[in-house]
């Protein structure tokens, strides 16, 4: 969970966080718009909540034929846990979380009335599984990034956890499980679950590579007899920088040197192509790294 982070007034971290909330909010909205609440895809949250709401209520009110508004049942739904999460946890959500759950609504009814009711992609629920969950966790990631958080269910996780020392990312599952449950009870239709299974993979998924962008870099760990070469080749010719760590092998307690160095794709090739021509008995271990932050890559000031 986010806490509040206050950013200068109208700074660039300012103007960077409400930017990706804004954005982040239109995201989310367009995937439940056009592609999951028109598919009865509930891939859990309140926002799952508020798509059961929609349909279980078509019919039933003169004003709202379609079903009360999703956006609407989500701002209703947020706001009281939002306060007892302020009760419970202390003032953790600050105005952008609020901000963002009530772009995400206000986005949603708004495109609703333009749009109408029909998904995007007509009889194909995989492919709306599919892009409606790229949407919503390319959304839900920009919203994290702002060091916001997106509220419902989040909120409940952390005072479930208060309680009973159960974590957060356990918490949501099983609260997700239990919507997407609530959801085949309420529209009889096996298929609803199996397809919100994919939504909720794809948005995970998604939101693991809007806060950690996607992973072209890779940390290297070599061991070699050619440990004066291999060395020479990175500083010379790769231009990177490196750590030598002191090791020892476990069979007969030889002492080594253990490289460890951060590269890109292109320069791990050269370096792979390098070791298979000088010590093709090296030991590499190769690590995806998500995101590598200081000299030579990422600035900390670009977080």
């Amino acid at each position: 969970m986010a806490f509040n982070v206050i950013d200068k007034t109208f700074s660039k971290a300012w103007f960077r966080n409400y930017a990706f909330i804004v954005i982040g909010a239109l995201l989310m909205a367009t995937g439940y718009v056009f592609f999951i609440t028109p598919n009865r895809i509930v891939p859990g949250g309140v926002l799952g909540l508020s798509v059961i709401l929609h349909y279980a209520t078509e019919g039933l009110f003169s004003w709202a034929p379609h079903g009360l508004p999703v956006g609407v049942m989500t701002i209703i739904m947020n706001i009281p846990l939002v306060i007892w999460g302020i009760r419970v946890l202390g003032p953790r959500y600050g105005i952008k979380t609020i901000m963002g759950f009530v772009l995400v609504a206000v986005f949603i009814d708004g495109l609703t009335l333009l749009w109408g009711h029909e998904p995007f992609v007509k009889d194909d629920m995989l492919l709306s599984a599919i892009y409606g969950g790229v949407l919503v966790g390319t959304g839900l990631g920009m919203i994290f990034k702002s060091k916001a958080s997106s509220g419902g269910t989040d909120i409940l996780a952390m005072i479930i956890m208060k309680y009973t020392k159960v974590q957060p990312g356990r918490i949501l599952i099983y609260l997700d499980s239990v919507i997407v449950m609530i959801g085949l009870a309420v529209f009889r239709d096996w298929q609803i679950p199996l397809y919100a299974l994919i939504a909720i993979f794809i948005v995970g998924r998604m939101i693991d590579t809007t806060l950690q962008g996607p992973s072209y870099q890779k940390s290297l760990f070599i061991i070699t007899e050619k440990y004066n070469e291999v060395r020479d080749k990175i500083i010379h010719d790769i231009n990177r920088g490196g750590t030598a760590i002191h090791a020892s092998g476990m069979f007969h307690g030889d002492d080594k040197k253990m490289i460890f160095v951060n590269v890109t794709r292109r320069e791990m090739a050269i370096l792979e192509d390098y070791l298979r021509q000088i010590d093709p008995e090296a030991f590499l271990t190769v690590i995806n790294a998500h995101e590598i932050i200081g000299k030579g890559f990422k600035s900390i000031n670009d977080r």
